[in-house]
């Protein structure tokens, strides 16, 4: 998959994961690879600016693998940006689906 494709879709998917369920880091990673690869070092910085923006808060919980796991949080901020964002791909996706039939593409 184009890198900058997924780029551009990591915040949404992000979001959309933790919305469902809070993660910690790695278990984020690993929900995300079952669908594409990604590195895991594309992830946190993405996490921390996240955190800082108000769109994600943390928490920690007791591991019985080792020290206690960050876990992260989707705000109502970031219910809001998530709002957005899906906003956003919807029309982005829709028009680019116009195009695409446009040029009477086919598989």
């Amino acid at each position: 998959m184009n890198s900058q494709f997924k780029k551009g879709a990591l915040e949404l998917i992000v979001l959309l994961i933790i919305k469902r369920d809070d993660q910690y880091g790695y278990s984020l990673v690993q929900n995300i690879s079952r669908h594409m690869s990604i590195a895991e070092g594309t992830v946190y910085p993405l996490l921390r600016r996240l955190v800082k923006n108000g769109e994600l808060t943390t928490y920690y919980q007791p591991s019985s693998e080792g020290p206690a796991r960050k876990y992260y949080k989707v705000t109502d901020q970031g219910n809001d940006r998530l709002a957005d964002l899906l906003h956003e791909w919807r029309s982005f996706s829709s028009i680019v689906e116009i195009f695409i039939k446009e040029s009477e593409w086919n598989d």
